[in-house]
């Protein structure tokens, strides 16, 4: 499947939400990082493990249609080969074509707080730029909540909808 859609933007592979719920799990998805649940994780780090998740598997799903390609015109493809190509598309894929916006995380991730899906913990750290510049807010370390790690993934996959319902609504196409 093409990641790209002919109209209406781009595809993902999997959801911000559904990424954030099973990294801050520990469960390491899609190749990230694996924490410990119970320390949780910045949210700048969170941000970057899925952008390079969503990079990965953009890359990933290259490699196949480009496999598929020559197997079809009647090309031996090794593996040493395959790991090359998926090594050329990773460098090729574009970090700006694989996230949102760094506000636009923090936006979103602010979603989860208000839904109270996630919490601080007390652990925080200096941020790098404190080694320069000393008032710069010390990086925070975040978990999920018990109701984060009981509500289902469902509602997981779009927490807008979920926090102001009456938005889904209006953007649920009717059919007849």
């Amino acid at each position: 499947m093409d990641l790209r859609p002919s109209r209406g933007g781009f595809l993902r592979p999997f959801g911000c939400g559904w990424f954030i719920r099973k990294f801050l799990l520990g469960k390491g998805p899609e190749g990230s990082m694996v924490i410990d649940p119970q320390r949780g994780a910045t949210q700048a780090d969170i941000n970057y493990e899925y952008k390079e998740a969503l990079a990965r598997a953009t890359a990933q799903d290259r490699v196949e249609r480009t496999i598929s390609h020559m197997v079809v015109s009647g090309a031996d493809v090794t593996e040493e080969e395959a790991k090359k190509i998926y090594q050329r598309e990773l460098r090729k894929v574009s970090r700006k074509f694989t996230h949102m916006r760094y506000h636009s995380f923090l936006m979103y991730f602010g979603i989860l707080k208000r839904l109270g899906w996630v919490e601080t913990t007390n652990e925080t750290e200096p941020s790098s730029i404190q080694d320069n510049y000393p008032p710069a807010p010390r990086r925070v370390y975040y978990r999920l909540t018990k109701n984060g790690v009981e509500t289902c993934e469902e509602l997981w996959s779009n927490p807008l909808f979920t926090l102001y319902p009456e938005i889904g609504l209006s953007h649920t196409k009717k059919l007849d």
